[in-house]
């Protein structure tokens, strides 16, 4: 299990992870973190500790949530999630998305029947179509590990760009951080959507399922603690969001 930790695969490569702000106090933060957790108060975990930054405290942890999900899903990359097992990008049968990014969000619609959430199970389905709103300015439909791989090379543009993420504890963040960081989170809640619709057996299989849960969960509480996510972009997981942290 150790080796889950420190790489993860790009396009056949290994995808690194990503580092918090240079700095003691960058470290600091993510210790903190990690202390939190390691003794099971993953609610302590998500609050903003006292006399901190409320932007390098979003920051810090959106290094942490990208690397969790994403070496999370490079666990299936290439071998359980594949463009022929997972033609499009989806979390469930009866929801489509219309996904743009930076300039307008195109977003539709089709409710199906009501969720029935039993061991991941459920009958809404949410379709993404990919758009970064500059390379891709009109959306489309890309199979789940493709969408995927753009999704993580778009929020790695975001924690690689200085003017966006700065790379020292400190530095000044833009006025619009907070969207940007809402952005990414709710791009990565899709990947933990298509991970429990599509691949919960395969975890399972893979005894990863409590770390996948762990992972998730903090990730949850963190996003409610700060209301970092549109209720409405949850509905793929709404039931079990309520049985984790509700």
């Amino acid at each position: 299990m150790a080796s889950l930790f420190s790489f993860s695969k790009k396009g056949g490569t290994f995808r690194s992870v990503k580092n918090v702000p240079v700095g003691a106090k960058g470290l600091t933060l993510k210790q903190h973190i990690e202390h939190t957790l390691g003794t099971g108060a993953v609610e302590d975990a998500v609050r903003l500790p006292p006399g901190e930054d409320m932007n390098e405290w979003l920051a810090v942890n959106t290094v942490v949530f990208y690397n969790a999900v994403n070496v999370l899903y490079q666990v299936l990359d290439e071998t359980l999630c594949t463009s022929q097992r997972c033609p499009v990008m989806s979390a469930g049968p009866q929801y489509e998305y219309l996904w743009a990014d930076g300039v307008k969000a195109s977003i539709f619609f089709r409710l199906g029947a009501a969720c029935c959430f039993v061991n991941v199970a459920c009958t809404w389905q949410f379709q993404y179509l990919w758009a970064d709103g500059v390379k891709v300015k009109t959306p489309v439909k890309l199979s789940a590990p493709d969408y995927i791989n753009c999704l993580f090379d778009w929020v790695e543009d975001q924690l690689d760009n200085p003017a966006v993420f700065p790379q020292r504890y400190g530095g000044s963040f833009p006025p619009n951080f907070a969207a940007t960081v809402r952005n990414i989170l709710k791009r990565l809640f899709r990947v933990y959507g298509h991970i429990y619709h599509s691949h919960f057996r395969q975890i399972e299989r893979l005894e990863l399922e409590p770390h996948l849960n762990t992972c998730f969960r903090h990730f949850m509480l963190f996003t409610l603690e700060f209301n970092l996510i549109d209720e409405r972009e949850l509905a793929p997981l709404k039931e079990l969001i309520d049985r984790m942290v509700r």
